[in-house]
């Protein structure tokens, strides 16, 4: 009696096991629709990319990297990052710390404007700091009087490209600090530590690696980061000239070279960030 049970549930398990298996021609039908989006997409502008940047050979695009023009614009967008990926580490640490470890009224709106840039064109946000900001802007009467400038200098770039990449470091803690509660916290402080320590010593070692996936995230979208900066900069050559910036001006001078040069610079670095966010992803799966 036993082993017929046994035998009829066995058969109802294989039953259900093909009857949830796709056709072979589904299987294969979808594998190469993902692989020619993937060729058309993605792998085939990487190449257009790359045989453009060296197509009159490697030295010649080195050598337009090295123009002041070209130079100016790397250390810009290196400065952008210094300062905008360190301001959204701290955001992102203290609003996931809050949304995560604690109940508060205004929580769920909280996380609906951490989610906001995500809706919101990197134009408009540039536009809304000009509207601040800006010579006719509601604060631009007073910067001006006072010297002071935020649009068309380094200040409005970096507010922009804030706005625009500071979900990222809070939007990968935030789940990752859920997750792990708030045990490990209050045995700290049961047994005498103080909420600094506790964070030091307990809370940050556990999202190191969500940290720092999130950190890759930032940097790479801050390179990248094109329209906000269109918009609040003004696009001046040495002075508020962005990487990407850089290109925009350089296609439209016909500089060919040039752009394609710093475009395959941008792409090296993207594909070296995201190797390390794939390494980070991988310890934050393995610790979960």
């Amino acid at each position: 009696m036993a082993g017929s049970v046994k035998s009829n549930f066995t058969q109802r398990q294989s039953a259900s096991r093909r009857g949830a298996e796709e056709p072979a021609w589904v299987k294969w039908t979808l594998i190469v629709i993902g692989l020619a989006f993937v060729l058309l997409f993605l792998l085939l502008p990487l190449v257009s990319v790359f045989a453009q940047a060296l197509g009159k050979g490697a030295g010649f695009a080195a050598a337009s990297l090295v123009t002041p023009d070209s130079l100016s614009a790397i250390r810009l967008t290196l400065l952008i990052a210094g300062i905008s990926v360190p301001l959204n580490v701290m955001f992102g640490l203290t609003a996931s710390w809050a949304i995560a470890k604690f109940d508060f009224r205004g929580k769920a709106l909280l996380i609906t404007l951490i989610d906001l840039p995500f809706s919101v064109s990197p134009v408009v946000s540039g536009l809304i700091y000009v509207l601040i900001f800006g010579l006719q802007g509601w604060l631009g009467p007073w910067l001006a009087e006072h010297d002071i400038k935020i649009i068309f200098a380094l200040p409005g770039i970096v507010l922009a490209t804030v706005f625009v990449t500071f979900p990222f470091v809070a939007r990968e803690l935030i789940p990752l600090m859920q997750e792990q509660g708030t045990s490990d916290e209050e045995a700290a402080l049961t047994l005498g530590a103080s909420g600094l320590r506790a964070f030091l010593t307990v809370t940050l070692p556990n999202i190191r690696w969500g940290l720092m996936y999130g950190i890759s995230l930032t940097f790479a979208r801050t390179i990248g980061e094109f329209g906000a900066v269109l918009v609040v900069s003004g696009g001046v050559s040495k002075l508020t000239e962005s990487s990407t910036l850089f290109i925009f001006r350089s296609l439209d001078d016909r500089n060919y070279v040039g752009a394609y040069a710093m475009a395959l610079t941008l792409v090296i670095i993207s594909l070296t960030v995201l190797t390390l966010m794939e390494f980070f992803k991988k310890h934050v799966h393995s610790s979960e």
